[in-house]
């Protein structure tokens, strides 16, 4: 009997258009979206050199030193200047009033920077200048008290950098902000999937829906045709979680590690999650199906936003100000799941994200069970 009623009502809920594309193709349009718009996020934050002028006056050809240094700067892959010589300091002027230019220096017995806006580029070419004008006053200084210092390789020493500060990451893989919306879409997809439970809490409330009453009147207990249906519902929804992670994945090239089994376990932990949140709002709230919808959709819009699918920092700072919060939000959860799978190279944080999802899942059937066991009807 839970065989025939699983198959039948698969057929009936595969045919629910309206469900199937807010399940489905809606997150898949969604993440299309995402990937043309945050495509090249992360190429944009990479360093370009900077547009920069030197003037090339009687000043700048006898200053050797700092001639080197500009030509040496303005050299190679990695570049700090994209650099222009002006003959003089009336045609570098022209270049800057036209932004041709970020800035340009002239030489002196202080090197000195013009610029006509404020910005990230004219701050790295004014630490620029200061660093230089730092090195220079310090060599001048050594010099004058041991002149001999110059031929003891004092210029080498000068360049040679030291850090004592090491850069330690959480992982092995390289962060990646854009994902976060990627892995929160994710999360909602499932969320999404809420609507599939609810649809099977309301079509066993003999007081809501016609279907719901000839439910109620067959020889089935409806706890029975529920977790028949809830399974068929659960399935469905796995199959269109699975169908959106490969289009992710093969289609828009995004990135989920090397743990392909713990990504298909959080998909399908969050698809149990998702129909039986929706099964514990439905059986809850007594009221129509609207209401029941409307809740279920600001829930998951609220969770969508506060784990960073509209506003990547909303995450950080939820998790800094409102820490308890981001344990609470299911969405959150998931979000936090897939990126834990692809950055740390330990299962630690995954795990305490599939643990409270496990205690969300419970807390929602434990629910819905002491709900709809108990609900009579006077008549139908």
């Amino acid at each position: 009997m839970f065989t025939h009623i699983f198959i039948y009502r698969f057929k009936c809920l595969i045919r629910d258009k309206q469900l199937v594309f807010w399940t489905l193709l809606f997150p898949i349009l969604l993440g299309t979206f995402f990937y043309m718009a945050f495509s090249n996020l992360n190429n944009e934050e990479t360093f370009q050199p900077i547009d920069a002028a030197v003037v090339n006056d009687s000043a700048y050809q006898h200053d050797t030193q700092f001639k080197s240094v500009m030509e040496n700067v303005s050299k190679g892959k990695d570049r700090l200047f994209h650099l222009k010589v002006a003959s003089n300091r009336e045609e570098a002027e022209k270049w800057l009033k036209k932004d041709k230019i970020k800035g340009f220096f002239t030489s002196g017995e202080v090197i000195k920077l013009t610029v006509k806006d404020t910005g990230i580029s004219q701050s790295i070419m004014k630490s620029f200048a200061d660093q230089y004008r730092t090195s220079s006053s310090m060599v001048t200084s050594i010099v004058k008290e041991n002149p001999k210092a110059l031929q003891n390789g004092l210029l080498n020493d000068l360049g040679n950098h030291r850090t004592y500060v090491k850069e330690v990451t959480g992982g092995s893989a390289e962060p990646n902000n854009v994902l976060n919306y990627f892995y929160s879409l994710i999360a909602m997809a499932c969320l999404y999937g809420s609507f599939w439970g609810m649809k099977e809490v309301t079509d066993i409330q003999a007081d809501i829906t016609d279907r719901a009453a000839r439910v109620n009147m067959a020889p089935v207990h409806k706890l029975k045709a529920f977790l028949a249906g809830s399974c068929a519902a659960l399935v469905i929804l796995f199959v269109e979680i699975l169908i959106l992670l490969a289009y992710l994945r093969f289609g828009l090239n995004i990135s989920f590690g090397n743990r392909a089994g713990f990504v298909v376990l959080t998909a399908l932990v969050g698809s149990v999650l998702g129909v039986s949140f929706g099964a514990f709002i439905s059986a809850l709230v007594k009221k129509g199906e609207g209401l029941k919808i409307a809740l279920l959709m600001v829930a998951t819009m609220a969770g969508s936003f506060l784990s960073g699918m509209m506003f990547m920092n909303m995450k950080y700072l939820i998790a800094a100000y409102v820490p308890p919060l981001a344990w609470l939000n299911p969405v959150n959860l998931l979000t936090d799941a897939f990126y834990a799978l692809y950055y740390y190279d330990s299962l630690h944080r995954y795990a305490l994200n599939l643990g409270m999802m496990f205690l969300f899942i419970i807390f929602f059937c434990t629910g819905t069970y002491l709900i709809v066991r108990r609900r009579k009807y006077a008549s139908i």
